[in-house]
């Protein structure tokens, strides 16, 4: 064999070499004494527009652990097979999204005091035998806001009333929102988000049906799509806004993170409001699942750079 043949040695060298940089300690014993990565993933229908993952797995390279985050494609009538798979499979968790946040927790052992009032789950601990449900999507939302113009005393606007939705409008009532308008196309949802947020928190709701072009009142401050409006295949859908009723004073957020400048809030730019995407809040909830699967605290840095790397 000749002295630059790719003998089998060379070739485990050369790999060895090129993963130097993004090496790994595994959670058990020393490098190759344990092959069993830890697994965690994400289960969503249009997971491919999911850049979670990105981040995730660069946390466990930056944090050296032998962790793994799947990003799973699975339809609403798969759902119950995807949690019994990952239980059976020994995974630590996962993340749920669209549209699996409300019918994940048929399938669940319990929830967190938050997931319970909300009524929505995107974040799962799976310990042993049991399924906990957690909520980040309100929390990380929260964070995020707060960064920019401070929700105490704010009236705000929720456009949706799933699970996002649920949460967020949770989590600013509880933060101190004077008022909160819920719109949505389908009044059962809406009146039911509407009536939650009532029953939990002393913020004045109100519900209004989303008819034709939604015309946003004036004394508004903070306009937020928790709609699925914006987010692949539903990128030029019209969000059925008239856009003149939107001031330069509000804040207008949307929690869709890819594409970050969605249609919506090119909208609330062009009209001059300041302007919220969804980066913010997908880099603090999986901040927060990262620490409840792990019992890490994270470096946000990490999950920020790793979406700057793929131009988010």
């Amino acid at each position: 064999m000749a002295d630059n043949a790719p003998t089998p040695s060379r070739l485990i060298d050369a790999k060895r070499s090129a993963k130097n940089k993004n090496s790994v300690i595994r959670t058990k014993g020393v490098l190759g004494s344990d092959f069993l990565s830890r697994l965690t993933g994400s289960f969503s229908t249009g997971a491919a527009s999911n850049p979670t993952v990105w981040m995730i797995e660069a946390a466990y390279r930056f944090h050296k652990l032998d962790w793994r985050y799947i990003n799973c494609e699975v339809n609403p009538e798969n759902l119950k097979f995807a949690v019994h798979g990952a239980k059976a499979m020994g995974w630590i968790g996962f993340n749920c999204s669209m549209p699996h946040k409300i019918k994940v927790i048929d399938f669940l052992d319990d929830l967190s005091d938050s997931a319970r009032i909300i009524g929505a789950v995107n974040t799962v601990v799976i310990s042993g035998s049991r399924l906990l449900g957690e909520n980040t999507d309100g929390k990380g939302f929260l964070k995020s806001l707060d960064a920019v113009r401070p929700v105490k005393g704010a009236k705000a606007l929720i456009f949706g009333a799933g699970g996002a939705a649920r949460a967020v409008a949770i989590e600013i009532a509880l933060a101190g929102c004077k008022e909160l308008h819920v719109v949505n196309r389908d009044p059962g949802r809406g009146e039911r988000l509407a009536e939650l947020v009532s029953s939990c928190t002393s913020t004045k709701t109100c519900f209004s049906p989303w008819l034709g072009r939604f015309q946003i009142p004036d004394d508004i401050d903070i306009v937020i799509n928790c709609t699925s409006i914006g987010l692949p295949p539903r990128v030029d859908v019209d969000f059925q806004v008239d856009t003149s009723t939107l001031l330069p004073r509000m804040t207008v957020a949307d929690v869709i993170a890819n594409p970050a400048n969605t249609k919506f809030l090119q909208s609330a730019r062009d009209r001059g409001c300041t302007v919220l995407d969804g980066r913010g809040m997908l880099v603090n909830q999986a901040c927060i699942a990262f620490k409840l699967w792990t019992g890490h605290e994270p470096n946000s840095e990490v999950f920020k750079a790793a979406l700057a790397e793929i131009a988010l």
